[in-house]
Formats: structure tokens, sequence, C-alpha cells
């Protein structure tokens, strides 16, 4: 046995509120800089963060004690109140608390600070012509590896532009709920505290890499550069949201920020990189290491097989957008396990691994490496 201290999470803690807090100030900075106006994008439907993020703690304890509460009481009063002791002793403890509160502060932090960020990119690195963004020179790669063609409507032609669209736009809109969904999973259900910080800590460093890279190589993406190439495709809520995002885009752009009309308004339009492929990756990546229900991982990698499709398909993304995200995945998932403590190392046959559920300083040993 070997026994391991709290200080044993202090690069976690370090690495996921350093992380959170470089996104903030930049945020601040570009804000101060640019008269860009700091805003919540959740904001106007969720209300206000400072009610929004306790409720989420809120919400979050609620989702795992009371549904526990029921089944194991067998809806009799007199086992309920034992049941829920026994949760709150055994599961809710200081470091678990401790990650629920981080892990949702900081990806809080970070998320609306890469929205603010990638909202001001326009005036940060302006452009007189769009045609000076980096759209023409992708889109010649991507015409290049098809043969003169363009991805996006080669995938018409082979996958037909009706029921697939549909398929397909389900696919991608599903990312938007279950980005916020997949970090309270891990922070409040991970077998381990290590992994609730290794999923944390790897969300908020992809969402940082994924601002930069708008920043390094601005595009708009084929479908707001290229339109006619997509609009032979059924109509879906994708369709709906493209030309929403267009509209809040020029509205912002053009229209001026003088209070009448564009107050509010959230540009969300940056191509490279593709952070629908690289996160879903990163789920996939998350549940192949950390869960050991094999349907699981099936249903998250073929959720981003799907989305890589979805991306083009829809013209959200140049091939070269994909690649960036799928990179920015695999960067963020090893850095994030280097800051966590995980070992990518086929050598060690044996690791340490703390008894997180009882939060005991008693580390097992188990029988699995990670390993990449």
């Amino acid at each position: 046995m070997t026994r391991v201290s709290a200080a044993g999470y202090r690069r976690a803690y370090v690495t996921l509120v350093g992380v959170a807090a470089v996104m903030g100030v930049l945020a601040f900075v570009v804000s101060q800089r640019y008269d860009r106006p700091l805003l919540d994008p959740e904001g106007a439907f969720l209300g206000p963060s400072w009610l929004r993020l306790p409720l989420l703690l809120l919400i979050t304890a609620t989702l795992d004690v009371v549904p526990r509460m029921l089944w194991y009481s067998r809806l009799r009063p007199a086992v309920m109140l034992p049941v829920v002791r026994d949760r709150l002793r055994t599961h809710w403890t200081r470091r678990r608390v401790t990650l629920v509160v981080l892990g949702i502060v900081c990806f809080y932090v970070t998320y609306v600070s890469y929205r603010n960020l990638k909202s001001a990119l326009p005036f940060v690195r302006s452009f007189d012509n769009p045609d000076d963004m980096f759209d023409r020179e992708l889109n010649t790669v991507d015409k290049m590896l098809f043969f003169g063609g363009r991805p996006g409507p080669v995938l018409h032609d082979v996958l037909g532009t009706n029921v697939v669209a549909h398929v397909l736009s389900w696919i991608y809109l599903l990312f938007v709920p279950l980005v916020p969904l997949a970090v309270m999973a891990w922070i409040v259900w991970s077998r381990r505290i290590s992994y609730g910080y290794w999923f944390a800590t790897s969300q908020c460093l992809a969402w940082s890499i994924g601002t930069a890279s708008y920043y390094a190589l601005p595009t708009l993406g084929p479908a707001f550069h290229y339109a006619p190439g997509y609009t032979d495709l059924a109509h879906t809520p994708t369709t709906d949201l493209i030309r929403s995002l267009d509209r809040s885009r020029d509205l912002l752009l053009y229209g001026g920020y003088d209070g009448s009309g564009v107050e509010g308004i959230v540009n969300s339009v940056a191509g490279f990189a593709s952070l629908h492929c690289g996160i879903t990756l990163l789920w996939a990546l998350m549940v192949q290491f950390t869960l050991r229900s094999t349907a699981l991982k099936r249903i998250f990698w073929v959720n981003f097989g799907l989305t890589v499709v979805a991306t083009i398909y829809f013209g959200w993304h140049y091939l070269a957008d994909d690649v960036a995200g799928i990179m920015i995945a695999f960067v963020s998932f090893y850095l994030g396990g280097l800051a966590t403590g995980q070992r990518f190392d086929r050598r060690h046959k044996n690791r340490p691994e703390p008894d997180v559920e009882n939060d005991t300083d008693v580390v097992r040993q188990v029988d699995t490496p990670l390993a990449l």
C-alpha cells in the first residue's frame, strides 16, 4: 500500500485554474482594447451567471442523490434519509466537492472567454475583404485532395441531400447540450477523482487551443464563403443555424455597435480549427480510457465519426479544420493526463490509483495501465 496526500492533486488544481485564468484575462484584455463588451452567451435565456453557477451545483448534487434515494429506498420514507446520508458520506467528500466546484467554475470561465474571444476575432484580425482570409487557401487544398471537387458537394452526391441531411443535422446539433452535460457527468460520477480532473482540464485546454487556432488562421468556412455549393441540401435545423449565425455576424460587423439592435449579439463564425471534431474526439478518448462500458465506447466513437462527416457535409469546415481539431484533441488529452497524474507508458504493468470513492489516502494496485 502507498499513501497519497492532498498535495497529489495540486498540479491538477493549478493547471485547471491556470487555463481558466489565462482565458479570462485574455478575454478581458481584448474586451478593453477593442471596446467590445464582455457577454454571457447563454445569459439571455439561462439567467445571470451568479445565479446559474450555484444552480448548476445544486442540479448536479440533486441528479446524483435523488434518483439513488428513490431507487434504494423503494419509496419507503424511513429508508430515504439513511440512503442520502450514506451517499453524501461516501461520494460527496471534500475532494469530490472541490472537483465539482472547480470543474464547473473553471469550465464556465474558459467557455465564456472562448465565446467572447471568438466573437471579437473579426475586430482583432480585421480584414477589409473576406477574400483576404484563409478560406481560399484551405479550399484549394480541399480541391487538390478531391481532384478538383469540393468535399462537401462530393458527399452530397454520395450520401444524398435529404434523409442523411436530417440525420447528420441532429448529430451535429446534439453537440451543444452535450458540452456542459459531459463535464457535469465526469466531475460528478467519475470513478476516480483524477479522471474528473483529467476530463475538465482536457476540455479547458481544448477550448483554449481552439481559440488560438482561430486567431492564427482565421477562416469563415465553406458554408459561409462558398455558400452556393450547399444550397441543394434539404432544409434542416442546421440550415436555420447557419443562416442565423451569418445574419448575426453581418449585423455585428456592419450594423455597428451603437446599442440600437445589435447589443448582446455574439459572432460565432470561425472555421479553423473544428472544435466539433476536437471535442467529440476528446469525449471518445475519455470514454475509452476511463469507462468500462463497451456500449458507451461504441456510441461515442460513432458520434465522433458522424460529427466529422457532418462538418464537411454541411460546409462548416474544410478538411484541414477537421485535422487540426483532431490534433487539438490528442494534445489536450495527453497534456490533461500529464497534469492529473495519468501514465501513458506500456512498461508500467501496475499503477497505483487512489481509492477516491471513499476519499481515503489508501492506494490500490490496478492491472490495466493507460497507454496510447
